[in-house]
């Protein structure tokens, strides 16, 4: 089912459980929820002061020609214009700070559990609508609480004042003004479904509105080496041009609705106008009286013109968090049942293992070998062999089908999760770096990592000179994903970052497969430093940089097919040494 679809499933009732699960937000601030409601209740009862002061303004002090009373009268309704505006600010302010203070919450508790989130979750779901539902439909919600429920109870309580208030004072002309009511109802029920549907469409675009431009942006430098960006610019167009259509389709429902309110509201004045003055010519009515219904007339369709709109802010609220609870009650964390956190010596045992990204289409197909502790490994084989598979399981990324994972003798799956992955550090061939300095690049912003021990680990893999050589050495911005530094300066940081957490067991996934030869020799070093005492597994299509290797694995088509030292799979004259012979061959040939 498509994100459209599941969106109008789901908006097409008020769903109370959803309300209520919102509701559950505000039991932290219960006081000040409570407070906002008892403020929107005074208002309500509080908006009749003015019209009935009015009235009898008119009929007791502008008749009678009693100027002192008509004074008392005129301050009387000035303080409670007063009383009114500060009601009305307090009770703005507390509804917005309520709704801010809840989606700050509950954005914190979204993004808390994406995190968690396996990484089968991030490959099936795309990283654009993670952001809508982490950005805008969260502030969607706190419209619940600033526009939704409690303004539509505030404007409930109000009509109904307004129409006890207009039925005490005359019954005829409040039944003038009720007689367009039945016709205000039916075409606010119209709107409110045409809108509803408009909003529900513009929460879906935007969604593939983000999508589009996260994930195009991201990879730009594909569409312009493919020479791709005007079809891409006409893609965009078209998801544009969709999401511009929905925009319109709600203001079109707006642009019609007000109208035939104004029409209707207009109507209900000429009916008091109408019985008034028949009633003024018999003298069963006083002015004052017509002016209140006058005044009330207009303040009675406000709150029922805006009660549309803001059901319909409530219920693109409820469309919204129906979205972010999806998100929320996704089962897709790794089960952390592990209560082993002692010390790790870095014995690492497969032993029959199985996996499977998608059901039972197996990646690694009865994997065993051992690694012992300071020993390194190295796995080679074709693309798509499993090489990265392996590591994956090892970090519990992914979990395994089949068989066991032990670290030192333990079950990885006993181990803690943040202990486990503490202990393994991995350095991937297209490293990651964030729009920061080298510094937190390489301590991620642990306060327990030190300057003094980030430019130690510097030092140690070489990689203290070319950072000095930088405007502002340690401090200096890297920008998105490092693109101010070359390929093997961001493969280097990588090592730092490794080097400086001091893990006991350390993965090379691809480390030297995509920098020159000069960066090459430097990442060599760095390796030989970075794997010294600590149990290493190095994956690397280019063979010359796993020679050193204690024991290399030959993996294809996710099995292991050869193991040994490289003098020792050379001699078995096998899949080792094709894969050698059809690499140093394409050397020669290139240096010829």
């Amino acid at each position: 089912m498509s994100e459209g679809q599941r969106t109008s499933v789901s908006g097409k009732a008020f769903d109370l459980k959803l309300f209520g699960r919102v509701l559950a937000y505000t039991q932290p601030y219960r006081g000040r929820f409570i407070l906002s409601i008892v403020q929107t209740f005074a208002l309500s009862l509080f908006s009749i002061v003015r019209p009935f002061i009015i009235m009898y303004a008119i009929n007791d002090c502008i008749r009678t020609k009693d100027l002192n009373m008509l004074l008392i009268y005129t301050l009387i309704m000035i303080a409670s214009l007063f009383i009114e505006s500060f009601l009305q600010y307090r009770n703005a302010y507390l509804t917005g700070w309520l709704g801010q203070t809840i989606i700050k919450d509950l954005r914190v508790q979204l993004y808390r559990h994406i995190v968690s989130l396996r990484a089968k979750y991030f490959d099936n779901t795309p990283i654009g609508q993670l952001v809508t539902r982490t950005i805008s439909d969260i502030e969607a919600i706190s419209d619940i609480f600033s526009q939704g429920f409690i303004i539509i109870m505030g404007d409930i309580l109000t009509l109904i004042v307004f129409v006890v208030a207009m039925f005490a004072v005359n019954w005829k002309l409040a039944l003038a003004v009720m007689a367009v009511v039945p016709l205000l109802l039916l075409s606010t029920y119209i709107f409110k479904n045409a809108v509803k549907a408009s909003f529900q469409d513009v929460r879906t675009q935007v969604a593939r509105l983000n999508t589009f431009v996260q994930e195009h942006i991201t990879g730009m430098k594909i569409v312009q080496i493919f020479n791709r960006e005007d079809a891409e610019y006409e893609r965009f167009r078209r998801i544009n041009a969709a999401h511009r259509d929905a925009n319109i389709r709600s203001v079109f429902s707006y642009s019609v609705f007000f109208p035939v309110v104004e029409i209707l509201l207009s109507a209900a004045i000429g009916l008091v106008i109408r019985v008034a003055g028949r009633e003024l010519y018999n003298l069963e009515v006083q002015a004052g009286e017509v002016t209140f219904f006058l005044l009330l007339s207009n303040m009675f369709f406000r709150p029922i013109r805006m009660l549309a709109d803001r059901i319909n802010v409530l219920q693109m609220g409820m469309v919204a968090s129906e979205r972010v609870f999806r998100v929320l009650d996704t089962r897709e964390q790794i089960e952390d049942k592990g209560t082993v956190a002692g010390n790790m010596e870095g014995n690492v045992l497969f032993s029959k293992v199985w996996f499977a990204y998608n059901d039972e289409n197996y990646v690694l197909r009865d994997i065993s070998f051992r690694v012992n502790k300071n020993e390194t490994i190295a796995l080679v084989g074709s693309t798509g062999s499993g090489k990265t598979s392996v590591i994956n399981l090892l970090n519990r990324f992914y979990e395994y089908n089949k068989g066991e994972i032990s670290i030192d003798g333990i079950n990885i799956r006993d181990y803690r999760i943040d202990w486990l992955r503490r202990h393994i550090a991995v350095v991937l061939q297209d490293v990651f770096l964030f729009s920061d300095t080298i510094a937190n690049n390489v301590s991620l912003c642990n306060p327990d990592i030190t300057r003094e021990q980030i430019i130690a680990a510097s030092k140690a893999v070489g990689a203290h000179d070319f950072i000095m050589n930088l405007p502002g050495n340690y401090d200096y911005n890297v920008m998105e994903r490092g693109a101010m530094l070359s390929v093997g300066q961001r493969q280097l940081i990588a090592f730092i970052r490794a080097y400086v957490y001091n893990p006991r067991i350390l993965v090379l996934d691809e480390a030297t497969s995509s920098i020159d030869t000069e960066a090459e020799l430097l990442i060599q070093e760095a390796t030989r430093k970075l794997t010294e005492n600590r149990t290493s597994i190095v994956i690397a299509h280019r063979l010359a940089t796993v020679q050193r290797a204690d024991r290399i694995i030959v993996m294809d088509h996710g099995r292991i097919v050869e193991q040994g030292s490289h003098q020792e799979l050379l001699k078995l004259n096998g899949q080792y040494r094709k894969l050698f012979e059809l690499q140093f061959k394409g050397e020669r040939t290139d240096a010829l």
